[in-house]
């Protein structure tokens, strides 16, 4: 295949992980779901890329449930690619989450049912059939927007507790501790800082980070049970040294009370802003029963005009200001955003396969294929501006992952069928094959 150059340096980083005819088969497949409208199956990929007469279609599926390669291998080339992107010795920033790929059939294996927190509320609980994913993204700047931009290169399966006891059960926080340390021992010289969702929030999870000597951020609950150092031990006393000291006040009796000293700071905010919150922060021992404490830096926040609930949240590195533990907070969100993006760019959730293994690459494939654009834009962006598409009623003032995703999707359709036409020229040369393949996927895509 005629590919752009920059998409041929990337793919060919991932070759050494696939046999030579596997890898024939997958580069078809991956090209095939960028260009790909609507579901992304594979019988989809092969018919926009004009193989819908291929007889051995079949030798295509196995590359997903059969063909021996690692997607743990390939998620360390993919991180090795996007940290590669920042500056030499900055910060490391991870975020992780839990989603929700609603799918169903008796076939699935992997099938549970789950609280869907796109759809829920606080008062109405909607639950769903599908696969919980775990996916690990790291939080980056790109020159094209304000915002930072959620990277994914590590994306697990989080299996239903099985009632026969064969499988042991791992929670979502086991898996985000076993994805922190696995990222630890790749980048094992640099600084990282993870931030997670509440429902991440454990002392497990932080002390495993500590130990790991990864920053841990996420947010509180107001009734969290804090505590003060212990005190020196009398000399003579008998016994184990204490762990914790006395219990400190709660965070909803330091945001219910008039004499909190709160400080008026300005912080960054949602969509690349500015915001002026009042702060509260302080140092304590977080504990759980059965856990030992771990050391944190308590922020509590409110809003001055009050449209916003109070908030808390916690960092493990007790160092830190409040200022930098909040835009570490407002920088998760973009991994929401990312999975947003994934269903509606790349198809996450349009797949059909129903075997394990196929189950298990497809998902962190699709995801890992939103990293794979974004860092071919910032490629192609050293040609040029990025396209923005706009019309008369949606006006952008910055390009988003659509614009990304269009500009790779024209510089791959110009280097399989425009190579030798002339960019100025009134009149191009227009292949058969390329016309015919445009009039076959027009009705399909509309």
């Amino acid at each position: 295949m005629n590919l752009p150059s920059e998409m041929v340096t990337i793919l060919a980083l991932f070759a050494p992980l696939f046999s030579e005819r596997v890898w024939l088969h997958a580069q078809v497949l991956i090209v095939g779901a960028l260009l790909t409208q609507g579901t992304r199956t594979v019988t989809q990929a092969l018919r926009v890329m004009g193989m819908s007469h291929e007889r051995h279609w079949t030798n295509y599926h196995r590359v997903l449930n059969r063909a021996v390669w690692s997607t743990l291998q390939a998620s360390k080339i993919l991180l090795g690619l996007i940290v590669a992107t920042m500056p030499v010795g900055s910060t490391i920033v991870l975020g992780a989450d839990d989603t929700i790929e609603r799918r169903t059939g008796r076939k699935i294996k992997a099938l549970g049912c789950y609280r869907d927190g796109v759809r829920s509320t606080k008062k109405h609980v909607v639950r769903c059939f599908g696969l919980k994913w775990v996916s690990m993204q790291v939080l980056v700047r790109v020159p094209w927007s304000t915002r930072v931009w959620a990277l994914p290169f590590l994306s697990v399966l989080c299996w239903p507790k099985d009632k026969s006891g064969k499988r042991r059960h791992k929670t979502s926080v086991d898996l985000v501790r076993q994805m922190m340390c696995q990222v630890r021992r790749w980048l094992p010289a640099r600084m990282i800082v993870m931030v997670v969702d509440g429902g991440f929030a454990a002392v497990s999870l932080a002390l495993a980070c500590r130990k790991q000597d990864v920053v841990m951020v996420s947010r509180m609950r107001l009734d969290a049970a804090l505590y003060h150092p212990p005190g020196p031990q009398p000399s003579g006393k008998r016994g184990r040294k204490p762990t914790k000291g006395t219990r400190q006040r709660s965070l909803r009796v330091w945001a219910a009370r008039s004499d909190t000293p709160w400080e008026e700071r300005e912080v960054d905010w949602y969509g690349g802003g500015r915001k002026r919150m009042l702060v509260f922060s302080r140092t304590a021992l977080w504990y759980t029963p059965r856990q030992k404490p771990v050391e944190v830096r308590f922020v509590l926040v409110r809003d001055p005009a009050r449209k916003l609930r109070d908030e808390a949240f916690f960092c493990t590195a007790v160092a830190a200001s409040p200022q930098q533990i909040l835009t570490w907070v407002i920088w998760r969100w973009s991994v929401e955003v990312t999975f947003e993006e994934a269903r509606a760019h790349l198809g996450v959730e349009t797949q059909r396969e129903w075997s394990d293994k196929a189950i298990a690459r497809t998902t962190p494939v699709l995801l890992g294929l939103f990293s794979i654009v974004t860092l071919l834009t910032m490629e192609m962006k050293k040609a040029g501006e990025i396209p923005v598409e706009q019309t008369a009623w949606y006006k952008k003032e910055e390009p988003t992952f659509a614009d990304c995703i269009a500009l790779v999707r024209r510089r791959i359709w110009h280097a399989r069928y425009l190579m030798n036409s002339s960019q100025q020229a009134e009149i191009i040369k227009f292949p058969e094959e390329a016309f015919e393949q445009l009039i076959q996927s027009l009705p399909l895509a509309a």
